[in-house]
């Protein structure tokens, strides 16, 4: 009887190992039309971490070696609005990136997130972690918090 118990647990065990190894990250995309700040999720999709900032001329060839070496099974992408919930002036380049996405990558989910704001929380991020003057004008680093912030609003309202 705890033999057949025991050989239960193991399988069940092994089963959830089995389904987390399957679980895929989850990308987010803070796009610019010179930088592009980028984020993922852990595999259970519980943790947004920073992940990099590229130059938006090379975004294809970053997601084209990062998706051959990670599961990713949707892609965030920030979506700027106005005060009065009109789309930026930026948004007529996303749509064109979200369509070569979709065409490149149509395994991936494509959400657009709002993020109204992830610039200015992302600086108040950086002020408020102690990050000196000089690090804060890295506009880089503000576009990765940026996508942080998006994808972590993302997973909180999922």
């Amino acid at each position: 009887m705890k033999a057949l118990a025991m050989s239960r647990l193991i399988g069940c065990f092994f089963l959830f190992l089995h389904q987390i190894l399957q679980m895929a990250r989850i990308i987010a995309i803070d796009y610019g039309t010179k930088r592009t700040g980028i984020a993922v999720t852990d595999e259970l999709q519980m943790i947004a971490s920073g992940l990099t900032t590229v130059e938006t001329k090379d975004i294809f060839t970053f997601l084209k070696k990062y998706l051959s070496e990670e599961k990713v099974e949707a892609m965030v992408i920030g979506e700027p609005k106005r005060m009065n919930n009109e789309a930026s002036d930026v948004e007529v380049d996303i749509v064109r990136f979200r369509e070569s996405v979709e065409k490149k990558h149509p395994e991936l989910t494509i959400i657009r997130q709002d993020e109204r704001f992830t610039s200015k929380m992302a600086f108040q991020t950086m002020l408020d972690s102690g990050i000196g003057k000089k690090k804060r004008q890295n506009k880089a680093l503000v576009d990765q918090i940026s996508a942080t912030i998006i994808l972590q609003d993302y997973l909180y309202n999922k």
